[in-house]
């Protein structure tokens, strides 16, 4: 009897010491995750300068138990910020100095030009020329093409009549028949003896493989990826995409806009069910193309450490026949700058119109100055008008847009959403006299984290085209009701408000 109380009094004890060791275990671990918490939160409000996205990620953190720190461990932390890029953003301006002392008969600014569209908007000029160097240029030929159907056939036509050099930046490149059909002209065009540099961001161009590359590489084609991913569950370096979609020609001629290279920008009469593209993009050939070419060897330089350019005029096309007139300037923004310069430049753009503004975007998460400057311009009588898309390729983004759309529709601005296809175009139109073309959505995203970049075409003409498109693009779209919208169910509201608290993070 007594061996068998001694067995069962040790079992008791055997069993509390696992509870015991467990329980300290289990507080242990739970102050090791407080820590950790207390750490990732103050770190937070130290490195993000928005509130409401501070905000946004505190709550995440605090209400998405371990999958909110580990989203913020990948894609929040700013490790390349301080790092990589300071040291891209001192080499710009080094780079800068050097081409302005070689080709600095294209750094003339026109502001004292009679014409209206650059006296109106003289501040943004200005703006512009002191934070990024870009200077007002004149004299260029601007052509609006709408839609891959019209792009691609005019940028393999002044590929096909390059003569020293062609340089290609794009986020997303399918290698579909339309990517393929591309690149079997740059090899044609490298086997000719033609410079061909190429770059494309690696997250949004997965199907250029290695074996692609090594044909390009074998045929003459420098080719490289824009931040290399090599561990995509660690990839931080997903917010600082490179979205611009730039293609140089000779240093003459040079297109830009939202249109990536794939099959689903053009929109063909195959017979084939195919969801409709609509977006611009616009050709540039003159002095303007001048920063258009610094952003693609800055580019260049931060991808390759290729330190072997030219600054001549072999790269800064100095013999133009414009058959316009047209004034151009080039706003750029990304990690590597000091301001967010394409969030400025639109808001400038929105304080100095006077009658009327049209915007088109696909992606409409635009942050409470944006929201200020327009349902401002909206009440001090100013016609705003919004086209996004009723057809969306994100849920919780067109939700979170959605958010918006009481507010603007109080202030009196007009929303239409898009229901012939998807509408992707970037652009902004003020007055019919400034057209802003680019890559840059009016998200946060475009504002802070990735690599963008916006035509700025200070002209009538162009803006008469513009605003054209923009009435022809609303024909194909449902008007809001404001008294339709407002009396929505409260679920149905539901998501949206949820999918706005997340809005700085989309």
């Amino acid at each position: 009897m007594v061996s068998v109380k001694f067995f069962n009094q040790s079992g008791r004890f055997i069993s509390i010491f696992k509870k015991t060791s467990l329980m300290n275990w289990y507080i242990i671990g739970i102050i090791i995750y407080l820590l950790l918490l207390i750490v990732i939160i103050i770190r937070i409000l130290f490195e993000t300068q928005s509130a409401s996205k501070s905000l946004a990620y505190v709550m995440f953190v605090l209400f998405v138990p371990v999958a909110g720190m580990l989203f913020y461990l990948v894609f929040g932390i700013n490790y390349w910020v301080k790092k990589k890029y300071a040291k891209k953003m001192a080499e710009n301006a080094a780079f800068m100095n050097q081409i302005r002392q070689s080709v600095g008969v294209y750094d003339r600014v026109v502001l004292n030009a009679k014409d209206s569209a650059i006296a109106q908007n003289a501040e943004l000029s200005y703006m512009l020329l002191k934070d990024l160097g870009s200077p007002l240029t004149r004299a260029n030929d601007v052509t609006i093409l709408a839609n891959g159907e019209n792009k691609f056939p005019e940028l393999l036509k002044d590929i096909q009549h390059a003569r020293h050099h062609i340089h290609v930046e794009y986020y997303i490149y399918e290698c579909d028949e339309t990517g393929m059909t591309l690149i079997e002209a740059l090899i044609e065009k490298a086997r000719q003896g033609v410079i061909v540099r190429f770059i494309y961001d690696d997250f949004g161009s997965p199907g250029i493989n290695s074996k692609l590359e090594k044909r390009m590489k074998a045929a003459g084609i420098h080719v490289f990826a824009f931040h290399k991913i090599k561990f995509y569950l660690l990839a931080n370096r997903f917010n600082y995409r490179n979205h611009r979609k730039i293609l140089i020609v000779d240093g003459q001629v040079a297109f830009v806009g939202g249109i990536n290279v794939s099959d689903k920008y053009v929109n063909t009469n195959d017979g084939k069910k195919k969801l409709y593209w609509r977006d611009t993009h616009v050709r540039i050939e003159g002095p303007a193309v001048y920063y258009l070419q610094f952003l693609f060897m800055s580019d260049w330089k931060f991808c390759c450490n290729d330190e072997s350019f030219e600054t001549d005029s072999s790269y800064f096309g100095d013999t133009f026949n414009p058959k316009q007139n047209c004034y151009v300037q080039v706003a750029a923004g990304g990690p590597d700058s000091v301001m967010p310069t394409i969030l400025y430049s639109m808001l400038q753009a929105i304080n100095l119109s006077k009658e009327e503004i049209l915007i088109t975007t696909p992606y409409f998460i635009p942050g409470d100055s944006m929201m200020d400057a327009i349902c401002v311009a909206a009440m001090s009588g100013i016609k705003v008008k919004l086209l996004v898309p009723g057809i969306s390729d994100s849920k919780i983004v067109n939700a979170a847009s959605k958010s918006y759309y009481k507010k603007l529709l109080e202030a009196g601005v007009d929303i239409y959403l898009y229901q012939k296809g998807f509408v992707h175009a970037k652009t902004m139109v003020c007055d019919g006299k400034l057209s802003i073309v680019g890559t840059a959505n009016m998200d946060y995203r475009s504002f802070e984290l990735n690599f963008e970049v916006n035509a700025l075409v200070y002209d009538g003409n162009i803006g008469k085209q513009m605003r054209e498109l923009f009435m022809e693009d609303i024909q194909h779209a449902e008007k809001i009701d404001k008294e339709q919208w407002y009396s929505r169910a409260w679920y149905v509201q539901l998501p949206e408000k949820l999918a706005r608290l997340f809005s700085p993070v989309l």
